[in-house]
């Protein structure tokens, strides 16, 4: 049997009661196969990347799996669509998006998954829920500090909105 290794999950939706949405889809993260639960961070709500969109409802879970890093993608994206997701448009508004921001100490670069997450440096709505689930000087994969990397992105644009579960 595989070592399970720590991973953290993005979850964002801006339709269709959004927080109700992420909330669902935590019932769905706890019930996956070769996955253990381990924590959620509290909600947020942040601004779209896209100009005219709605506010997003943001959090990070956390779990411990033993599944290769496609078959939890797999996985996700079929979370996904039973919650009606539609890839209409890159950064699209959507119901649901679940994103493998961090894969225990691995760094992948595949045609479907780079980990940790490419945009990660520059998203508020990921880098402030994940700092909830990780010990102070967490060093991700890459050899970037969490730290250095909050201290980069400030907490504008994002509002704490309570816990989530």
């Amino acid at each position: 049997m595989n070592r399970p290794e720590r991973v953290f999950i993005g979850l964002g939706s801006n339709l269709t009661e959004p927080a109700e949405q992420l909330r669902q889809a935590l019932g769905s993260l706890r019930r996956l196969p070769g996955c253990a639960w381990v924590g959620v961070s509290g909600l947020y709500a942040s601004d779209s990347l896209l100009p005219g969109q709605s506010r997003y409802s943001n959090a990070v879970a956390a779990l411990d799996t033993t599944l290769p890093p496609l078959t939890l993608l797999d996985a996700l994206q079929a979370i996904e669509n039973d919650q009606g997701r539609v890839r209409a448009e890159r950064w699209g508004a959507r119901t649901l998006d679940l994103d493998i921001i961090l894969f225990g100490d691995r760094v992948l670069d595949e045609p479907r998954l780079r980990v940790p997450h490419y945009h990660l440096h520059a998203r508020p709505f990921v880098l402030y829920p994940l700092a909830e689930l990780v010990s102070e000087g967490f060093i991700l994969a890459d050899g970037r500090s969490l730290q250095a990397l909050l201290h980069a992105c400030p907490f504008e644009g994002l509002e704490r909105q309570g816990e989530l579960a």
